[in-house]
C-alpha cells in the first residue's frame, strides 16, 4: 500500500515535468499587441490605417520576427476616458506585450499606472500631455511630440512677429492644463501677457460663443487655439459669425487643425475660406515613398468605402509606433527570451471581486522589453525614430502652415536644435551650423481678411470697451489737470498733451476720463499708479512724476514735461555791492531809457539845426553837442537854449518824464539800499538737510517720501501744504513764526506759483531730473506708440504751443532764481515812454511837413527865373543846378528867407547861385555872413576878412577865374 503511494506521487511528477518541457519546446507563433483609440475620431481614423498598414508589413517581412505573427487587438475607447481605461484593462487579460496608444492623455495618465503595475510597456502615437514623461509613469513612451516642444515653437511664433501679449484657448483637461503651463514655463524668459480662456471638455456652442465675446472686449487680438481636432473648427465657426476672423486678428494653433485638414481630402470652399490666414503647426514627416504607398493604400480603402476620412501625419506616428514595439520584440527574441506571463493570485482574486475584470497577468519580460523600446533607432515614415532619457521623440520638429486663398501652405518650417527657419529641419546640419548662424525667418504669411501686413495684434480699445484713463482730481495748480465741478468737464495742460499725442497714433483709441480724488485736495499719485498695475485703470494721464518706484509695477512714456525738485525761499537780496545803482531798473528798462536819450538828442537836434547857431558848425561838433544836449538834461539846465517852438514841446514832455523815472528810481535805490529785506540762511540741499528747520512740500506728492526715504530727513520737520496760498503764507512767516524754512516741490509748479508772486525764489540747484509722463500697465504695447507721438509732438513745436496756451497767456518767463520786489520795470512806465515818443514823433512830423513845402516854393522860384535867363552864359548855366532837399534842409532858416526876398528882384541868377554857395562857404569856416558884404565893388571888405590864402582856394573853387569871368551886375559893378 505505502509502495503504491510512492508510484503514483513518482509518476504524476514525471507527467508534471514532461508536460512543462513540451510547453517550453513548442515554437511561439503570436504575440499580441494592443492599441486603444477611439477609431471615427480625426486621430483615431489615421491611426487605425497606420496600426493595420503596419500589422501588415511585418507580418509579410520574413526578417522581422521570422515567423512569429504579431497579432492585433484593437478596442475603440469612443471619446471616454472611462470607457478607454475599461477597454484598456480588459485587453490586458489577453497577455499582450505592448499597448499602441491611447490617442487621448487622460486615458493615457490612468492606464499608464496598471501598464506599470504590469509592466507591459505603453507606447503613444498621440498622447501629447508633457507631464506623462515624469518619473511617475517609467512604461510610458512617448512616439509623437511633446507638447513640450509644441508650445516652444508656439512661443517662438508668438516672438517672431514681436507680439507681447496673446489669448491662449484650451480644452480644461490634462493635456489643455499642462500645455498652457509648458508654454508659461518657456515665456518666463521673455515675459508676455498671457489671457487664459479655458473650455470644458464637451463644450458646445453657446459656451464657445461665450468665451469668445468676452475676448472681444480686451485690447488683445493675438489667439492660441489648443484644443481637440473633432471639436476645433467649430471655435472658427463661431469667430466668424462674431467677426473676428477680419483685419487686426491673428489666429494660431497647435496641431490639431492640420490633423483635421489631412483628414479631410476633400474640404469644402466654405471652411478653407473661414480659415482664411489661420497660422498653425504640423508634425514634420519627411518624403519617403513608403509613405506615398500608404496614402495610395487609404485612397483605395476609402474608394472601397470602409473610410471616409483622409490621412493626417498621426498615422504614420501610429504605423511607425507598430514597427518599434515589433522591433523590439524581435530583439528580445533574439536573445532567447521567452514570453511569459504570471498570475498574482492575490492581487486578482481583490480585483475579480470588485471589478469582475478577469484574471491579469504580468508580464515577466515587460521592464526587457521596455529597455529594448528605449533602444530604438532606425529610419521610419516620420523620419529618424529615437527616445531621449525622458522617453519622449528625439528632434521633434513641425511645420508652419498658413492658409490662404483655400489652400494649405508651408511657410516654414521649427525644429527643436534648430528653431525657426524656411529649410527643412532634415536639411540642416545640425553639427556643423550654428544656431546664430542660421536664418530664423519664415515666408510672407497671408492674415485674416486677406491682409498682407503683419498685424498688430492689438487694439488700444473698442467702443464698447474704451480705455479706463485714471486722472488726478487736483484741488489746486487745477492748471495742470482737473475736472470743472460745475460742467465736470475734463481740462488741463495734461490733457491737451495727451490728446495731441494721439494724433499721432496711427489708429484709433476710443477712451473716457475717470477723475481719482474728491477735487477738495490733491490725490495721492502712488495710488493712482497702482490701481493701474490693478487694472483698475487702463492707463493714467496727469501730472504724474517718473520715479523708480512707480517704473516697478507700470510703464511710463517718454517724458512730455522737464521736472526736477528745486527749493523756494523768500527773496534775499544784498543790501549793498559795487552794481547796486543797477538794480532799481531791470535790463529793459535800462535799454529803453537810454534809446529815448539818443532819440530825444536826434530830434532835437533836427528841430534846433536851421535856426540855432549853436546846433551848426562841423559834423564832428554837432554830433558831441546833440549827445551833451540830451544826457544832461537829466543833470542840470542846458548850456544849450532850444529856440524853436516844436524843439521846446519836446522839452517839456521829455523833462516831464525824467523827473518821474529819476524820482522813482531814486526811491527805489533808497529802498533797496535802506530797507530789511527777507532772509534766509538756506543756499540748497546741503544746507536745508543740515538746518533741521522744517520743510514744507504739497499734499499728494512723492516729496515727502523721497525726503524721508533717500535723504533721510526726519518726518517730524515736513510740513503739508495744500495749495499755493498756504506755500506763501508759511514762507512769509518763516520758521519761527510757526511757518517753513523752504518749501520743496517740483519745478512745474515752483514755476506757477512765481509767476504772480514776486517775493519768493529758487535757491541753489534742482535736486533731482526726472519728467513727467503718461502710465501705462505693464508691457502694454499703447506705451512706446504714444512716447513716439509725444516725441512728433515735440518736434514739430506743438508741445511748446500747448505749454504757452496754459502758461505764457501774459508773456512767458523762467523760473526766477532770484525776485526783486523793490525793482523797477517797464510795464510801470509804458505810458509816459509811449506819450513822450508820440509827442517827439508829432514834431517832427510837422517840422518835416514845414520844411517840404519851403522846397516846394523854393524849386518853384527858381524855376521861373531859369525861364527868364534862359541865354546865360556857360558858367552861368553850371549854377543853375538843381539842389537836393537835403542841401535845401541843411540851410540856414535867414538864408532861405532872404533868398526869397533876392527871388523877388533878383540881378541875376548866376549873382545868386554865388551867393548862397558863398553863404554855405563861410558857415563851413565859422565866418559871420556880415563881414562879407554882397556887393564887393561898392563897400569895402570888413577888417575881420582873414587874408588867407585858405579862403582864396575856396572862392576859386566856387568861381574859377572869378577876377575875368564873374557876371555883370545891373549896374555894371564886376564881382572882385
Amino acid at each position: 500500500m505505502r509502495h503504491g503511494l510512492l508510484v503514483q506521487v513518482f509518476i504524476l511528477i514525471w507527467v508534471q515535468v514532461e508536460l512543462c518541457r513540451f510547453v517550453e519546446c513548442q515554437p511561439l507563433k503570436v504575440v499580441n499587441i494592443a492599441a486603444a483609440f477611439t477609431h471615427n475620431s480625426v486621430i483615431g481614423s489615421s491611426a487605425k490605417t497606420g496600426i493595420e498598414a503596419a500589422i501588415d508589413d511585418i507580418n509579410n517581412d520574413p526578417s522581422i520576427l521570422k515567423g512569429i505573427r504579431l497579432n492585433l487587438i484593437m478596442r475603440d475607447s469612443n471619446c471616454s476616458v472611462f470607457t478607454g481605461a475599461v477597454k484598456v484593462f480588459q485587453v490586458l487579460e489577453q497577455e499582450v506585450v505592448a499597448i499602441i496608444g491611447p490617442q487621448s492623455s487622460s486615458i493615457a495618465r490612468m492606464i499608464s499606472f496598471m501598464a506599470s503595475g504590469l509592466q507591459v510597456p505603453l507606447v503613444s502615437f498621440a498622447a501629447t500631455d508633457p507631464t506623462l514623461s515624469s518619473l511617475q509613469f517609467p512604461y510610458f513612451l512617448r512616439m509623437t511630440q511633446s507638447d513640450s516642444d509644441q508650445m516652444a515653437a508656439i512661443a517662438d511664433l508668438i516672438d517672431y512677429y514681436e507680439w507681447k501679449e496673446f489669448i491662449f484657448i484650451y480644452v480644461d483637461d490634462d493635456n489643455g492644463r499642462n500645455g498652457m503651463s509648458y508654454l508659461e514655463d518657456i515665456l518666463y524668459k521673455n515675459p508676455k501677457t498671457v489671457y487664459k480662456r479655458p473650455l470644458p471638455v464637451k463644450a458646445n456652442s453657446s459656451v464657445i460663443s461665450g468665451v469668445l465675446e468676452k475676448t472681444k472686449s480686451f485690447g488683445t487680438r493675438v489667439y492660441v487655439v489648443h484644443v481637440n481636432p473633432d471639436s476645433g473648427l467649430e471655435i472658427f465657426s463661431i469667430a466668424k459669425r462674431l467677426q473676428m476672423m477680419t483685419r487686426d486678428y491673428v489666429w494660431l494653433t497647435t496641431d490639431w487643425l492640420s490633423a483635421s485638414l489631412d483628414s479631410s481630402l476633400h474640404m469644402n470652399h466654405s471652411t478653407l475660406n473661414m480659415l482664411q490666414g489661420v497660422i498653425g503647426l504640423r508634425q514634420h514627416v519627411p518624403e519617403f515613398e513608403q509613405k506615398k504607398a500608404i496614402l495610395l493604400r487609404k485612397r483605395n480603402i476609402m474608394k472601397e468605402g470602409l473610410v471616409s476620412s483622409g490621412m493626417n501625419n498621426y498615422g504614420f506616428y501610429a504605423y511607425d509606433t507598430v514597427w518599434a514595439v515589433a522591433r523590439a520584440v524581435d530583439e528580445l527574441l533574439k536573445q532567447n527570451r521567452a514570453i511569459t506571463f504570471t498570475f498574482d493570485k492575490a492581487r486578482n482574486s481583490n480585483l475579480s471581486s470588485d471589478l469582475q475584470l478577469g484574471k491579469l497577468k504580468t508580464f515577466d519580460n515587460g521592464s526587457l522589453l521596455l529597455e529594448k523600446l528605449k533602444q530604438t533607432n532606425f529610419t521610419g515614415l516620420t523620419g529618424q525614430v529615437q527616445f531621449d532619457p525622458l522617453r519622449n521623440r528625439v528632434d521633434s520638429a513641425y511645420d508652419v502652415i498658413n492658409i490662404d486663398q483655400e489652400a494649405v501652405k508651408i511657410i516654414g518650417y521649427w525644429s527643436s536644435h534648430s528653431g525657426i527657419s524656411v529649410t527643412p529641419p532634415e536639411k540642416l546640419n545640425m553639427h556643423t551650423k550654428s544656431t546664430s548662424e542660421m536664418d530664423h525667418k519664415l515666408l510672407n504669411a497671408s492674415w485674416p481678411g486677406e491682409e498682407t501686413d503683419k498685424p498688430r495684434g492689438w487694439v488700444a480699445a473698442t467702443k464698447e470697451r474704451p480705455l479706463r484713463i485714471g486722472i488726478p482730481n487736483r484741488a489746486t495748480f487745477v492748471e495742470y489737470v482737473t475736472e470743472d465741478h460745475g460742467t465736470h468737464e475734463i481740462r488741463g495742460y495734461c490733457i491737451d498733451v495727451f490728446n495731441a499725442s494721439l494724433r499721432f497714433v496711427p489708429y484709433d483709441v476710443p477712451h473716457r476720463f475717470i477723475p481719482f480724488g474728491d477735487g477738495k485736495s490733491n490725490p495721492s499719485y502712488d495710488e493712482l499708479v497702482r490701481m493701474v498695475a490693478e487694472d483698475v485703470f487702463d492707463a493714467a494721464v496727469g501730472d504724474i512724476t517718473i520715479i523708480t518706484n512707480r517704473t516697478r509695477i507700470a510703464d511710463f512714456t517718454q517724458p512730455y514735461a522737464a521736472n526736477g525738485l528745486v527749493i523756494v525761499i523768500p527773496n534775499r537780496n544784498s543790501n549793498s555791492g559795487a552794481w547796486v545803482f543797477l538794480k532799481p531798473f531791470t535790463a529793459e528798462m535800462w535799454g529803453v531809457t537810454a534809446a529815448f536819450f539818443l532819440v530825444i538828442g536826434l530830434v532835437i537836434w533836427i528841430l534846433e539845426h536851421r535856426i540855432n547857431d549853436d546846433f551848426r558848425g562841423p559834423p564832428r561838433r554837432q554830433f558831441i553837442t546833440m549827445i551833451l544836449f540830451s544826457f544832461s538834461t537829466l543833470f542840470k539846465t542846458n548850456q544849450v537854449d532850444t529856440i524853436s517852438t516844436l524843439g521846446r514841446m519836446v522839452m517839456i514832455v521829455w523833462l516831464f518824464l525824467l523827473m518821474v523815472i529819476t524820482s522813482s528810481y531814486t526811491a527805489s535805490l533808497t529802498s533797496i539800499l535802506t530797507i530789511q529785506q527777507l532772509s534766509s540762511p538756506i543756499t540748497g540741499m546741503d544746507s536745508l538737510i543740515a538746518s533741521n528747520l522744517p520743510i514744507g512740500y504739497q499734499v499728494g506728492s512723492f516729496v515727502g517720501s523721497y525726503l524721508t526715504d533717500s535723504l533721510n530727513i526726519a518726518k517730524s520737520r515736513l510740513v503739508v501744504l495744500k495749495s499755493p496760498e498756504d506755500y506763501e503764507e508759511k514762507l512769509s512767516l518763516g520758521p519761527k513764526n510757526g511757518g517753513v524754512a523752504a518749501v520743496v516741490d517740483e519745478l512745474p509748479y515752483v514755476k506757477l506759483f512765481l509767476s504772480d508772486r514776486k517775493d519768493f525764489g529758487i535757491v541753489g540747484d534742482m535736486i533731482t531730473k526726472n519728467g513727467w509722463g503718461f502710465v501705462f500697465k505693464r508691457g502694454s504695447p499703447l506705451a512706446m506708440d504714444v512716447s513716439t507721438a509725444i516725441l512728433r509732438l515735440s518736434e514739430s513745436g506743438d508741445l511748446k504751443k500747448i505749454g504757452d496756451k496754459w502758461f505764457c497767456k501774459d508773456g512767458c518767463e523762467a523760473g526766477r532764481r532770484v525776485s526783486d520786489p523793490n525793482q523797477l520795470h517797464l510795464d510801470s512806465f509804458w505810458g509816459l515812454f509811449l506819450l513822450c515818443g508820440s509827442v517827439t514823433l508829432t514834431a517832427l512830423i510837422i517840422f518835416l511837413v514845414k520844411t517840404v513845402r519851403q522846397f516846394v516854393r523854393y524849386k518853384k522860384k527858381q524855376r521861373d527865373l531859369m525861364s527868364q535867363y534862359s541865354s546865360a552864359t556857360s558858367s552861368t548855366r553850371c549854377a543853375q543846378a538843381v539842389y537836393s532837399f537835403f542841401d535845401f534842409i541843411d540851410e540856414k532858416e535867414e538864408a532861405i528867407k532872404k533868398m526869397f526876398k533876392q527871388y523877388e528882384d533878383p540881378p541875376s541868377i548866376a549873382f545868386h547861385q554865388y551867393r548862397i554857395d558863398r553863404s554855405r562857404l563861410l558857415d563851413q569856416i565859422n565866418i559871420n555872413n556880415d563881414a562879407f558884404p554882397d556887393e564887393i565893388g561898392a563897400t569895402k571888405l570888413a577888417p575881420s576878412w582873414p587874408a588867407s590864402s585858405a579862403l582864396a582856394g575856396s572862392l576859386e573853387s566856387i568861381w574859377p577865374g572869378k577876377s575875368s569871368s564873374l557876371p555883370r551886375m545891373a549896374s555894371g559893378t564886376t564881382l572882385a
